[in-house]
């Protein structure tokens, strides 16, 4: 079973473009379902328009995922009118795809991982911060932290916790290794948009 995280982002692109990021993440989880291919939204950087995001970041898992990558990995041109600038000219709008093995990120260590019990909050009356069935859990090395409090039950919002906490440690370090690849065709900063891998067209409304 091959595992990997897709990230999809607009760069330092307009509006439109991360308008093209939540359109192409829909593709990619729609397009995965249909060949059976296990998929996780680990992170959805939203941008400033509704509907738009500066960036997605997905785990995906599947016995043979080489046609998949190959398809969407590069540079996206999408061709569409933009829905945010009517009389706007430019119709041409670049997003990257970008995959990363799972083994080029450091493992998950749940060693690392420092938890706590706490009393939830909101709707339930008193009896719900009567027991410290709250969970908070801290990944030391980054620094992230996440709650939990679905359950009632302490050891199922500490199950809970942990994967929240593994899923954005996955995000995070993907964000890491995205900006450690100066000079390689995509950086946050900087998107190449030469030879796409695939030319969309559609309404971007």
């Amino acid at each position: 079973m091959k595992k990997v995280i897709i990230q999809i982002t607009s760069g330092k692109g307009p509006a439109e473009c991360c308008r093209v990021v939540a359109l192409v993440q829909q593709m990619i989880l729609k397009q995965a379902k249909q060949l059976g291919i296990n998929t996780e939204v680990l992170e959805n950087v939203k941008a400033e328009n509704e509907g738009a995001l500066l960036s997605a970041t997905l785990m995906v898992e599947a016995d043979n995922l080489d046609a998949f990558i190959t398809e969407w990995q590069g540079t996206i041109q999408w061709i569409a009118q933009s829905p945010f600038r009517k009389y706007h000219k430019r119709k041409n709008w670049f997003v990257g795809v970008a995959v990363f093995d799972i083994k080029e990120l450091a493992a998950w260590d749940v060693k690392e991982v420092k938890l706590e019990t706490c009393r939830a909050s909101g709707p339930g009356g008193q009896n719900v911060n009567k027991v410290e069935t709250a969970v908070r859990g801290l990944h030391v090395p980054s620094g992230i932290q996440v709650q939990a409090m679905d359950s009632r039950s302490q050891l199922e919002n500490k199950k809970i916790c942990i994967a929240r906490l593994q899923a954005k440690v996955l995000a995070w370090q993907t964000r890491q290794l995205v900006e450690e690849q100066q000079g390689k065709w995509l950086q946050h900063h900087s998107l190449q948009r030469g030879n796409p891998v695939k030319i969309l067209s559609g309404n971007l409304f």
